[in-house]
């Protein structure tokens, strides 16, 4: 114990670790120097390289900084997508020079000692982002290299918290799961809650421990149990690299997956001295890597995105707009809401708001405060004037960790190493040690000629915020990840939403909710088409060809085949030339049926109805082919047909039925069943713009808002399940959705009452209720969803004729035809002042152009301009 075993990495003849690591280094900082598309001071960076250097080198951790480096090339060199960093390894020039980090760091501000530092010595800890799908890779290719023998992935320990303990003591003790149920329930929420908290807490449940012996006995085991380990697991990213024999170390075990696994969790493996890696993977960085192969697919140039300046407009107005569908870190309801009010414009804005959207800063009205700052209805001051330069891209506010320790540097003359041990100092509240660095504070701002009082204040402002203050070189790399995928999004939008959608094929939710978003950005995407698409999202002729492998009951080994045969044979002529051709075993008659009930197969230009009456036929005809070839018998009619064409009876026309086509109903729920929603049309599409301009909550927007908050919602009911209460009364539970997801919603006894007509009326609904935030037994781990509690029920089209809702209009002259967007927009902001605006309508002879709240524009009356103009006729 007490050492560190680094794993023996292969070097080129002549070479020491330290020489290695040196030469790796300055080839690195060189390359990256070439390629810098902005002007800089290179001896600057010559000079902090060198810093680093030494500091490492003094350190003993070259070793480890190769090993990162070998695998994260080796992954780029074999086109496996990597992340440009996170955490404090993202402030290293040397990372950035090796490529383990994506982000040049000096212009940032990104300090090396906040990721390793002399005065404070720990491990360097650098976490890498993978492409999800191939993460795996990466952890074989180490494996190899230096022996399977050698690497293991990290078991971590799931433990017996307050709530799941008293679950699983109740169940061994034969109590009934109501009861246990109830006695879970009364322990508050909270990720630190333990069951004496809980009775300290919870009146009621000290008074049921009181009373009860069996509730007295059910709590004293759990408090026995309470916190033990509970089950092994394999930890999501880490992997250790020894330099032996792992068995030499620490023991092992093998996983559900046949992984090698340590018996050791992460803290007790550290102990032994063996070195940690962190393999996470990114769903991000598949996607961005899908989005460039989609590019390039279509004959298109992808963008660079190594080598790219922060400066696109186009980029930020993605940010401003709100428009953040898979964009990352900032796709939540709340972010888009500061998004819109900051309006970012530089590379800054977005590093700050990833560091201020967070509990604590929220709290302290943080992130309202720097964008009135940026906006200028708050006037930006320094603690003091030496400040300028560090709080200057916060506006004065104190976002970042690195600005504690630069504030430091700047007032009291601490080293940027001392800096780091302040700023953890503050955080950690340790007031021994908080009394030493203040009187160490005060002495160095004497040197400058600070005042004592200036000096305290600054001091009491640094440890407000030092609590809540960010690791910035985390942020800015994570902002990073956010531009590239906005910038897709602005420049590529119908290769990055493909890209998206097929990121989440196993997520119908998901995938639902991004489909709508390209309605709303007025993307086509088209239904399945067994001649044209592909297991994932792809693009044709500016539309997004619905995914094969997105198809319920359509496996990727069947859709893998099908694709194959087309692609070697050309296209299916027809269902029973596609039933001859591919796999049976793969591709099964219930496959089929769901590629009918989706479209994938109206490309054979006949009714659905039809293909699925023909199919029984069509699979019994290609069997019966494939049995035959199998014997080697020759058929007298394959002998008889012309060589350029499909020998009679193959070719099987369901036309032949002539079967009528489903009714639209039945064929929009039989979509429906195959792709899991509405693709085609769905039954709140025409009210689309009316909800927005109602400003009518979504499901999606539901899983954010505030427990017991007030909405009304648009949505149809997909199931239902009536329950009667202790007294005998009926009340239900419902499924709904709407254009972003699905939910929840509990009708009881007196809103059911009411609503159960409409409800078994299939039609869009408008419910008025509260969000509901309780949980069901069993659910604290299930994905978050909408949950309401109804108290009123209309028919949508009757709630949208109601409206008491007031229509603001604003009729401007303009000149529509010679206007861009922008000048647009800009006339609108120009005319709305502080009070919304549901609609513009330019006028200018008889062109007329009209913008709704969606943010959509024309440049001649559209369908919607005509509805819209009688909405506001009517009111008015």
């Amino acid at each position: 114990l007490g050492n560190y075993y680094f794993p023996d990495y292969e070097l080129p003849e002549g070479q020491t670790i330290d020489s290695e690591f040196r030469r790796l280094c300055e080839d690195g900082l060189r390359e990256r120097l070439k390629k810098l598309p902005y002007e800089v001071d290179e001896q600057f960076y010559w000079d902090r390289l060198q810093y680093e250097l030494t500091v490492i080198t003094k350190m003993g951790f070259p070793a480890y900084f190769l090993i990162v480096q070998d695998f994260i090339n080796w992954a780029k060199d074999n086109r496996i997508p990597v992340g440009p960093g996170r955490g404090s390894a993202a402030g290293s020039l040397v990372a950035y020079s090796l490529k383990i980090t994506n982000l040049d760091p000096i212009p940032y501000d990104l300090f090396f000692e906040r990721f390793l530092n002399e005065e404070r010595v720990s491990m360097p800890d650098i976490d890498v982002d993978f492409c999800e799908r191939r993460r795996v890779e990466v952890i074989q290719y180490t494996a190899e290299k230096y022996g399977k023998d050698r690497v293991a992935q990290i078991t971590t320990f799931g433990t017996m918290k307050a709530k799941a303990v008293v679950r699983d003591v109740g169940r061994a003790l034969g109590m009934s799961f109501a009861e246990t149920d109830r006695i879970a329930k009364l322990i508050p929420e909270d990720l630190k809650m333990t069951i004496d908290k809980a009775l300290d807490l919870e009146p009621e449940l000290y008074n049921l421990y009181e009373a009860d012996a069996q509730i007295h006995k059910l709590i004293d085991v759990s408090r026995k149990l309470e916190g033990l380990s509970r089950h092994a697991s394999t930890h999501a990213a880490g992997v250790v690299i020894s330099d032996k024999p792992m068995m030499e170390y620490l023991p092992l075990y093998k996983g559900k997956k046949e992984e090698v696994v340590t018996q050791y969790d992460m803290k007790r493996v550290e102990k032994v001295g063996l070195i940690k890696f962190d393999f996470l993977g990114l769903r991000t960085m598949t996607v961005i890597e899908d989005c460039l192969d989609i590019i390039r697919e279509q004959g298109k140039q992808a963008p660079d995105l190594d080598n790219m300046t922060f400066d696109d407009p186009e980029t930020y107005k993605i940010f401003a707009r709100g428009d953040t569908d898979g964009i990352f870190q900032v796709e939540s309801s709340g972010m888009r809401k500061y998004l819109r009010m900051l309006k970012p414009n530089r590379f800054e804005d977005l590093i700050a708001m990833l560091a201020l959207y967070r509990p604590g800063p929220l709290g302290m009205g943080m992130v309202e405060e720097f964008i009135k700052r940026k906006h200028g209805e708050v006037a930006v001051t320094y603690p003091h004037d030496s400040l300028e330069e560090v709080l200057k891209s916060t506006y004065g506010v104190i976002v970042y960790q690195e600005q504690v320790m630069n504030t430091a540097r700047v007032i009291a003359n601490y080293s940027l190493g001392e800096g780091d041990i302040l700023r953890r100092a503050m955080g950690k509240k340790n007031a021994d040690e908080m009394g030493q660095q203040r009187i160490r504070f005060l002495d160095g701002s004497r040197q400058n000629n600070i005042p004592d009082k200036t000096a305290n204040e600054i001091f009491d402002t640094m440890e407000k915020f030092a609590a809540y203050g960010f690791n910035k070189s985390h942020s800015a790399a994570y902002a990073l990840i956010s531009y590239h995928t906005a910038y897709l999004k602005a420049h590529h939008p119908v290769e990055f939403m493909a890209a998206l959608i097929s990121s989440e094929l196993n997520n119908t939710e998901k995938v639902f909710m991004y489909i709508n978003a390209c309605k709303d950005l007025g993307i086509e995407v088209r239904p399945p088409d067994i001649n044209h698409g592909q297991a994932r999202f792809s693009v044709s002729d500016g539309a997004i060809l619905f995914g094969l492998g997105g198809i319920k009951n359509v496996s990727e080994e069947a859709v893998k085949t099908a694709v194959a045969e087309r692609e070697a044979n050309g296209p299916f002529q027809d269902l029973a030339d596609f039933c001859a051709r591919v796999d049976l075993k793969k591709t099964t008659k219930r496959t089929m049926e769901y590629l009918i009930k989706s479209g994938g197969m109206d490309c054979f230009g006949c009714t659905r109805a039809g293909l699925f009456a023909a199919l029984d036929k069509a699979v019994s005809l290609a069997q019966k082919q494939a049995k035959e070839k199998a014997v080697g018998m020759i058929s007298m009619l394959g002998m008889l047909a012309p060589e350029d064409g499909p020998a009679p009876g193959v070719c099987l026309s369901p036309e032949a039925y002539d079967v009528e086509e489903w009714e639209d109903r039945e064929k929009l729920a039989f979509e429906k069943e195959s792709l899991g929603f509405y693709l085609s049309f769905h039954p709140l599409d025409p009210y689309r713009h009316e909800i927005r301009r109602q400003r009518m909550a979504t499901l999606n927007e539901c899983k954010d808002i505030g427990d017991g908050s007030h909405v009304r919602v648009a949505c149809i009911v997909t199931g239902k399940k009536e329950i009667l209460t202790k007294r005998g009364d009926k009340m239900a539970f419902g499924n709904v959705e709407d254009l972003t997801g699905i939910g929840e919603v509990t009708f009881l006894p007196d809103v059911y009452a009411e609503a159960k007509e409409l409800l078994e009326q299939d039609e869009p609904l408008c419910i008025v209720g509260k969000i509901d935030k309780r949980q069901a037994p069993g659910e604290e781990d299930a994905p978050k969803q909408a949950k309401l509690l109804a108290e009123e029920v209309k028919l949508l089209s009757s709630a949208m004729r109601g409206s008491n809702e007031p229509v603001t209009v604003e009729v401007v002259p303009a000149h529509c035809e010679e206007q861009s967007l922008e000048d647009l927009r800009q006339i609108i902001a120009d005319h709305r002042g502080e009070a919304p605006v549901d609609m513009v309508l330019f006028l200018d002879d008889s062109v007329c152009t009209m913008r709704l709240s969606s943010g959509q524009f024309g440049v001649s009356p559209t369908p919607d301009f005509y509805k819209a103009l009688d909405v506001w006729r009517a009111r008015n």
